[in-house]
């Protein structure tokens, strides 16, 4: 079963659902989760630090959820970072070194973001995580391609003309209706016995 995620690496409850899916496909490897790109708008220029700081304050919501993953509100003074497209090209040229390369910066990703208040949306610091998440280092000037760009775009639009208001927002391969929250890892788990057994029915 292949389910198709739309997501921002900005956002809080894109975090818990990149949790849940990940144990999701832990208890059951048959399914598959297909991650493409949500961007939240920019934030021209440097935010004020101390209001975003406020506001990561905010974050101990989802943290305190089951399944979650790990926050903490904004430390140090490192600015915030200005937009999600530099991370969602650095995850695109992890795509292109294989699965493995992806789902290893794609959680690194959130973890710094989130748990360590770095600006994931530096380049400098997604090196950094890059290296951090041991793959190939060559492989990074792919995310200055212009094609990763059409296809972020590209995917950003399609969750837009599927009715995807928000992040994240799931659907099955096959069907053009989304769902969008971070949904109870339980209701993930009904959703794809459900699924199933839909189509047994149906077979």
């Amino acid at each position: 079963m292949r389910l198709v995620a739309y997501s921002d690496y900005l956002c809080p409850w894109c975090f818990n659902a990149a949790v849940r899916l990940q144990r999701l496909q832990q208890e059951d490897p048959a399914v598959e989760v297909c991650w493409r790109s949500y961007l939240l708008p920019s934030r021209p220029g440097r935010r004020d630090l101390e209001r975003f700081r406020a506001y990561t304050r905010s974050w101990s919501r989802p943290g305190e959820e089951s399944d979650a993953g790990r926050f903490q509100s904004w430390q140090g003074d490192t600015a915030p970072p200005n937009s999600s497209l530099p991370p969602q090209l650095a995850a695109k040229a992890a795509a292109r070194q294989g699965p493995e390369a992806f789902e290893a910066l794609h959680e690194r990703l959130f973890h710094a973001y989130f748990a360590e208040s770095r600006d994931i949306s530096d380049r400098d610091t997604l090196l950094d995580l890059w290296r951090e998440s041991g793959i190939r280092e060559g492989g990074f000037a792919a995310m200055d391609d212009a094609e990763l760009r059409r296809q972020v775009v590209a995917e950003h639009q399609e969750a837009l003309d599927l009715g995807a208001t928000g992040v994240p927002s799931l659907r099955l391969s096959d069907s053009d209706a989304v769902v969008t929250g971070a949904l109870p890892l339980a209701s993930y788990r009904r959703w794809v016995v459900r699924t199933r057994d839909r189509r047994k029915e149906g077979a």
